[in-house]
């Protein structure tokens, strides 16, 4: 993977498949925004998505946690 200052936040085209919208920050690793977001993204990662993204952190707002506490 790319070191992290070279990570950027980039949609990739829209899928003709229901339920999949894409993205990735460095072009090689590939992200689902259903199936993956928040919990396979590195904190920076995540950083970085929530900045450019405020309407899906919102509407995943039942999915946000504090990384301070245990998950169960």
């Amino acid at each position: 993977m790319s070191d992290n200052n070279e990570l950027k936040f980039s949609w990739l085209p829209k899928s003709d498949k229901v339920g999949e919208r894409l993205f990735t920050f460095d072009g090689m690793q590939i992200f689902n925004l259903f199936r993956d977001y928040p919990n396979a993204l590195t904190p920076e990662q995540k950083r970085l998505f929530d900045e450019a993204n405020p309407f899906w952190v919102d509407f995943f707002k039942d999915r946000q946690y504090d990384v301070s506490e245990p998950q169960h």
